[in-house]
Order: structure tokens, then sequence, then C-alpha cells
């Protein structure tokens, strides 16, 4: 079989895989989290069309960015600590549970923060990335 075939053809797979534990870590602090991502995508694309423009309107975008994907990081936190505490007042109506589904309940809370932080690195990577940009370029104006 052709390589190319064979990773084509685990595409979906990986999409369904994603999809899962973004429904699994709690929809409305997932969907939330998305939408922080999604406009740091966003501020990100104006910072990088901003990057030779005067610069209040470049510190802007670049702030924005670090603002919106910190806001990513405390919902996903905050989803979290929801779920474990959710989790918490089930075991104690129950009186305990198996080891085995308090670990099922465990690794389900810690999506969220997971997606989090993916969403907290690739908007510091991209701020530190249009800094060092636009570094070089003020640097090569001297």
């Amino acid at each position: 079989m052709n390589p190319l075939t064979t990773v084509l053809s685990l595409k979906p797979v990986f999409l369904n895989i994603i999809s899962d534990r973004f429904q699994e870590g709690g929809f409305l602090g997932m969907m939330l989290i998305l939408c922080c991502f999604l406009l740091a995508i966003f501020f990100t694309i104006k910072a990088f069309t901003a990057i030779n423009s005067d610069t209040p309107t470049f510190l802007k975008y670049k702030k924005l960015v670090n603002q919106v994907v910190l806001l990513g990081l405390v919902i996903s936190f905050l989803n979290s600590l929801l779920g474990l505490i959710q989790a918490f007042d089930s075991l104690e109506a129950t009186g305990g549970a198996d080891p085995a589904i308090v670990a099922g309940g465990l690794k389900v809370t810690l999506l969220s923060p997971l997606f989090g932080l993916f969403v907290f690195i690739f908007g510091y990577t991209a701020t530190f990335i249009l800094s060092w940009i636009r570094k070089v370029d003020l640097d090569e104006a001297k």
C-alpha cells in the first residue's frame, strides 16, 4: 500500500479522535476556548498585516493576541475545576467509586487545560515571532 494513501486514510480518524476529545472536555468550556483560539488566529493575522505600519496599531494587535490566549487558558482551568467539583459531588453522593472510573474522570478533566495550554502556546509563540520580525525590521531601518 502506498504510504501517502495510508496517511490520507488516517486523517478522518484523527479528526474524529480530536472531535471526541473536544466533546468529552465539556461543550461550553471547550467552545469558549475554541473562540479564544479563533480570535487569537484573527488578531495574529491582523498583527502580521500591520507589521510595517505604525507602532501603536501593531502593539494593539500584539497585546490583543496575548490577552485572548491568556483568557483561553484561564477559561480552560475554570472549566477543569468545575468538572472536578462536579465529579467530587458525584463521588460524595454515591459513597465512592471504582478507581478506573475515577481515573477516567480525571483524564476527561485534564482535556480542557490541555487545549487551553495549546492555545496559550500558539499565541505566545506568534507574539514572539511578531516581536522578532518587527525588531529585525526596526534594526534594518536604522
